[in-house]
């Protein structure tokens, strides 16, 4: 009866006892990372076909030799040396003879060496450029494991003072000395990224995350030539890969949200916002939820860092391309603005009321009357600044034909709003320009509602004169205390203090 039982029991398979007699062989064994490339390993172990499917490493990590299953062919050899069939592999061969690292701080060491890697970075370049070969998986790997490589790199630690942040533009550029090498890898990867025969879906597999993430850090180049490639670079990707959007989205977020709350170090904010710019104007309407989470979240925190000056103008062009796309975000990107909004820095208030005018225009009348009271409260006290420019600014905003006609509309509330303001300004500012500008504001306020303005300038007066009455009487009541307290003086007799009669009741009613 047992025997029988266990005859039924089914026996180790014929397969499973080969395979595990092929992991003890010693010889050379090939194993094939995801189909793309091959990696061969002489003298190792053969690992088993169980171990093969696993989740495919980042592209970040690549084999030390990639080849197209082809001999290797002599990287020194030029494309016109061998035949159509081997230039895939020739081409395979340099870029893996590139992916060796030069000292370039001290050229003269290996000059030689230099001189031959750029060669040969030019020839790749020419052979890219002719469109003459569709690259197979193998090449594409090799030339995303070459512009890793070379490009991919931590930056020296920055030096420059905290407290220069904002002033960083006035200082003199910083030149990387590999440059002459990386000018040429980031032209080669521009144009591979940008060949009409490579499909995006098989670059995809070595183009990844990983990749991607590793090409935004390099923003933080001191080397402004360096950041215009790469502005150009993300572009280009951006474009011809769909499915990395909105990783690319939020990956440049988190560096925004990084600098914003946490270093207000990076100097790569102007181009990633350029880049911004173009992919706001292609956003289709309705807007997305996530894009005005980006604007709330990462664009109008943008405002308030000491060193805004820098991409000031990025920024604007950012903000505005979402109200243009959404008017009503202005009433939320301004009372964002309000929140951030410069006191002692005359220069960054001098950007707010020029970024202000901007929205402005573009802002409809019932987005303009959800903050026309707390912004006009704001420009009001911008009217008495004692730098002359900021005031000389904001007198200049009601030049605006869009924002007087908002004015006019909403006048009952603006002009008694402002005219306190105006009135100061007239009686106390000590510049001449802000002075003309102000009576030219008052003679534009006249002739929209003159019997509004009279009506304010008589509660004005009513208002100015109950505050000097209650200042008289502010003044009386303090001199009699002063006499009452001086009445009540301790007297001194033989050094003994005889304190005052208590009980005596106060004449002054306090």
């Amino acid at each position: 009866m047992l025997k029988q039982i266990l005859s039924k029991l089914p026996r180790k398979s014929q397969k499973t006892d080969s395979l595990d007699a092929a992991g003890s062989d010693s010889g050379t064994s090939t194993l094939t990372l995801s189909g793309a490339f091959q990696c061969i390993n002489g003298g190792g172990t053969t690992l088993s076909n169980k171990l093969s499917v696993v989740k495919r490493v980042s592209s970040a990590v690549f084999p030390t030799n990639i080849m197209a299953g082809g001999e290797a062919v002599d990287p020194h050899l030029t494309f016109k040396d061998v035949s159509n069939p081997q230039k895939q592999n020739l081409f395979i061969s340099k870029l893996n003879y590139c992916c060796g690292i030069s000292d370039f701080n001290d050229p003269s060491k290996n000059s030689v060496d230099l001189d031959r890697k750029r060669e040969t970075l030019i020839e790749l370049v020419d052979f890219i450029s002719s469109g003459s070969t569709k690259f197979n998986d193998a090449a594409i790997a090799a030339t995303c494991k070459m512009c890793a490589t070379n490009l991919f790199r931590v930056f020296p630690p920055k030096y420059r003072s905290n407290n220069n942040v904002g002033e960083m533009d006035g200082e003199d550029p910083v030149f990387d000395p590999a440059w002459s090498h990386l000018q040429i890898v980031y032209d080669l990867l521009l144009k591979f990224i940008g060949y009409n025969w490579l499909d995006a879906k098989s670059a995809k597999k070595y183009v990844d995350h990983s990749f991607i993430v590793r090409l935004l850090d390099l923003f933080d180049s001191e080397d402004p030539r360096e950041r215009d490639c790469l502005k150009t670079m993300l572009h280009r990707i951006y474009g011809k890969f769909m499915m990395h959007r909105s990783f690319i989205r939020k990956a440049v977020s988190n560096i925004i949200y990084r600098f914003v709350f946490e270093t207000e170090r990076h100097n790569g904010i102007a181009e990633l916002l350029e880049i911004f710019g173009s992919i706001i104007s292609g956003f289709a309407l309705p807007l997305k939820e996530e894009h005005k989470i980006f604007l709330w979240r990462a664009l109008i925190p943008l405002h308030k860092t000491k060193s805004v000056g820098i991409y000031h103008q990025q920024l604007t062009y950012c903000v505005t391309q979402f109200v243009e796309k959404d008017p009503k975000l202005a009433s939320l990107v301004i009372r964002g603005m309000l929140k951030y909004w410069p006191v002692t820095n005359s220069q960054k208030q001098l950007m707010f009321i020029s970024e202000v005018e901007e929205l402005l225009e573009m802002t409809s009348v019932a987005e303009f009357q959800i903050i026309m009271v707390p912004l006009f409260r704001r420009l009001g006290c911008c009217l008495n600044c004692l730098h002359y420019q900021v005031a000389e600014r904001a007198l200049l905003l009601w030049n605006n034909e869009h924002i007087l006609n908002l004015v006019a509309q909403n006048r009952q509330i603006i002009i008694p709003l402002i005219y306190p303001f105006l009135e100061r300004n007239t009686k106390n500012h000590w510049n001449q320009a802000v002075l003309n500008l102000t009576q030219n504001v008052k003679k534009t306020l006249s002739e929209m509602d003159e019997d509004l303005l009279l009506s304010c300038q008589r509660k004005l007066e009513e208002s100015q004169f109950t505050l000097s009455l209650a200042a008289e009487n502010r003044k009386l009541v303090w001199e009699r205390l002063e006499t009452t307290a001086s009445g009540c003086q301790p007297a001194v007799t033989n050094n003994i203090i005889i304190p005052p009669v208590r009980g005596v009741p106060c004449s002054v009613a306090c």
